[in-house]
């Protein structure tokens, strides 16, 4: 077996040709595997035959790395049986190598003494000081490839690991047991402490959006009692529909909305998720109870006008609370994502369809300017909503075209204290000039609506030719976005 020359050719072709973001299963893990093996089959009393096939074995383990994440152990395998024949090794040497290899594939199964060194030396770092740089390149390498989401994550499954691997010769075990154990217990520690402010920030969100439901079910309730009922106003969706039903019928209102909504929280169930469903049939529930029980006020005006704008604005604010908090106080919405998977209409054609019909018969039944004024109240609920959900803090995105970008990226960062992002692109292209084009830099900031002005005459005194153009941003978070700023 000429395991030097084998050596020398699998090593050279793993530097040159194993893709870039493997930072952890590169070269030098091949290495110092060929070393550990070295080590602990000599520990072991190996030599021989037996030595180079664990040699061999350490050095093709992750070979299949060069074609194949997922399942490198068996193109390691192949390649094994492709290259080793002509550096002299029989078939029935190769199969033994290849038996090697697959023992390392997680969670480990050695069989045999030799797979019990070759898999004690795959992950001999876990007992070396070099266990943390090790694990960062892992991480990193796993996060390139998709694999693993945040660094949370990272130390939870280094955790599970952690906790259920154990060495396998008397060796490894004799060696690096405790500090693997020191190891492991630091990661337990990391765990825990994760584990712990997790917990708190379910329990914050729990209560944030618990404060939320509540206070939507109030404001839902006191449009639905102190403004709509008293003057027969209606509004769009289920609301609108169980408004309409309580005035035709004479139902109790407060079972007509939750009866109105048990469908629609059945197909969220599935349509959506168990969780939404859940909230939404609490959320429900409670506003029944509110609008049973809750000392609202019967009328709070006669002017229609206000009935229908503040009315509207209270019942958008609720929905908007209950929606902000994940889940529905009206589930019409829900309704429309339903059909809209068994119709070829949009959701807001289902929506629109939905509410021409409930204003209609309105329109009929209670005359055309009570339909009317009922309109306006949808139209407003609809705007408060929109603000609820989207921000009320309105963010400008703002896109800069200019030859003299380096002064203005210094001066936005600098002097106004924003943030930015750079593209790269081209400028010129003019009619009668098509032609002719320069590289430019395009750069991306977001400011609030106070700073429009001044970023303006910041960016025109250094370029007054520069192109600036402007979109609103309904909502943005994270970042420096809440600092505040002189204007």
């Amino acid at each position: 077996m000429q395991y030097q020359q084998a050596y020398a050719f699998l090593t050279s072709k793993l530097e040159t040709e194993l893709p870039a973001e493997l930072s952890f299963h590169n070269v030098g893990h091949t290495k110092h595997v060929v070393e550990s093996v070295t080590y602990l089959a000599r520990e072991e009393t190996i030599s021989g035959e037996e030595l180079v096939l664990l040699q061999t074995a350490a050095l093709f383990h992750d070979s299949g790395f060069l074609q194949d994440y997922e399942h490198h152990e068996e193109v390691s395998c192949s390649l094994a049986r492709t290259h080793l024949p002509r550096f002299g090794y029989s078939d029935k040497q190769v199969e033994t190598i290849c038996r090697l290899i697959m023992a390392t594939r997680l969670p480990q199964t050695p069989l045999d003494h030799l797979a019990m060194i070759l898999c004690d030396a795959d992950l001999y770092y876990l007992g070396t000081d070099q266990y943390e740089e090790n694990a960062e390149h892992l991480f990193k390498e796993l996060k390139a490839k998709e694999l693993i989401g945040s660094r949370e994550d990272w130390i939870q499954r280094q955790h599970e690991f952690l906790t259920t691997h154990h060495f396998f010769t008397p060796t490894a075990i004799r060696e690096k047991r405790e500090d693997k154990q020191l190891v492991s217990d630091k990661i337990k520690a990391l765990h825990q402490a994760n584990t712990t402010l997790k917990k708190k920030v379910n329990f914050v969100n729990t209560m944030q959006d618990a404060f939320l439901i509540v206070f939507g079910v109030i404001s839902t309730g006191f449009a639905l009692k102190g403004f709509l009922v008293p003057n027969r106003f209606f509004d769009g969706g289920v609301t609108g529909l169980s408004l309409l039903l309580h005035e035709l019928y004479h139902f109790n209102l407060a079972f007509t909305i939750v009866l109105a909504n048990l469908p629609l929280i059945v197909i969220s169930y599935f349509s959506v998720n168990r969780h939404f469903a859940f909230k939404t049939f609490v959320c429900v529930l409670l506003l029944g109870i509110c609008l049973l029980y809750f000392p609202y006020p019967d009328s709070l005006t006669s002017d229609k006008l206000l009935i229908s704008i503040f009315g509207g604005v209270f019942l958008g604010i609720g929905i908007g609370l209950a929606m902000r908090a994940g889940c529905a106080l009206d589930g019409v919405e829900v309704f429309a994502l339903y059909t809209l998977k068994r119709t070829s209409f949009t959701i807001t054609e289902i929506i629109l369809g939905i509410n021409i019909l409930i204003f209609a018969i309105a329109a009929f039944k209670f005359g055309v300017e009570t339909a009317l004024y009922s309109i306006l109240t949808y139209f407003t609920a609809s705007r408060c909503i929109d603000y609820v959900v989207e921000g009320i803090q309105a963010y400008t995105g703002v896109t800069i075209i200019s030859g003299q970008s380096e002064t203005i990226k210094d001066k936005l960062v600098n002097e106004l204290g924003r943030g930015i992002t750079v593209y790269n692109g081209k400028r010129g292209f003019l009619p009668g000039n098509f032609e002719t084009s320069t590289d430019c830099e395009i750069i991306f900031t977001v400011i609030t609506r106070l700073e429009m002005r001044r970023l303006k005459n910041l960016v025109y005194s250094v370029d007054p030719k520069a192109f600036v153009f402007a979109s609103t941003i309904k909502e943005a978070a994270g970042g420096i976005l809440k600092r505040r700023h002189g204007h």
